[in-house]
């Protein structure tokens, strides 16, 4: 949007400074602006746009999804942190660029040269965005800064950990064929893999997380009722 105003700025034959007066913001800083070493608000765009007889349009995109998270969430994340076996590294919270922003825990086993990008969901209101937003997250895993410290290749897959509530079942007993191809891999098999070492990964898939009080216990299976991961 910058580099825009400032081509709208060269167009009309008009210096930085004149430009600055104009719309009655400091010179210095519109310099800076422009050299991208200050990010300008919204109202001095506006003052900006306004001189050079533009219109100013903002749009929101959706992303990865809000940074809140819930102390559900947390919760089900510390107890899947302590069950895992101790060959795994874990990393929390972790930074990764376009197309995604962050993922909630990445599991890696060096023996395994395999890198897990965990999801945790207390609750899902899009299944489809919530689909891509965790491939997304997964495939934006080699531009983080972890990535730079794998001394071998390392494949990436996939965990999705969901709370286990009659909302989140139904869902899984609605989209089941949706979320079988999504996550193909059976729960018992994911449980052992993440618990014992050594045992190879199965592919993406998805664990429950009963939630009671203040009790969290990740299951072995999936829940009651549901077939997904059987």
């Amino acid at each position: 949007m910058v580099a825009e105003i400032d081509r709208l700025r060269r167009d009309a034959g008009m210096s930085v400074r004149r430009l600055a007066q104009e719309a009655a913001i400091d010179p210095g800083y519109l310099s800076q602006v422009f050299t991208g070493s200050r990010s300008p608000s919204t109202s001095v765009l506006v003052a900006l746009t306004r001189v050079l007889g533009a219109d100013l349009s903002v749009r929101v995109y959706p992303t990865t999804g809000p940074i809140v998270r819930d102390s559900v969430q947390s919760r089900i994340g510390e107890e899947l942190l302590r069950i895992v076996a101790p060959t795994y590294r874990r990393s929390i919270e972790v930074p990764v660029c376009r197309p995604a922003r962050g993922i909630d825990i990445v599991l890696d086993e060096p023996d395994l040269a395999v890198a897990i990008a965990t999801e945790i969901q207390s609750r899902i209101d899009r299944l489809e965005q919530q689909i891509r937003w965790a491939q997304d997250k997964a495939q934006s895993l080699p531009s983080s800064e972890m990535w730079r410290f794998m001394d071998r290749e390392y494949s990436i897959s996939r965990l999705l950990v969901l709370r286990s509530t009659p909302a989140t079942r139904e869902i899984a007993r609605r989209f089941h064929a949706t979320l079988g191809v999504a996550y193909p891999a059976l729960a018992r098999e994911l449980f052992t893999a993440l618990t014992v070492p050594g045992t190879p990964w199965p592919g993406a898939g998805i664990l429950w997380a009963d939630v009671r009080g203040d009790h969290v216990r990740v299951l072995e299976g999936p829940p009651r009722g549901v077939t997904l991961g059987r």
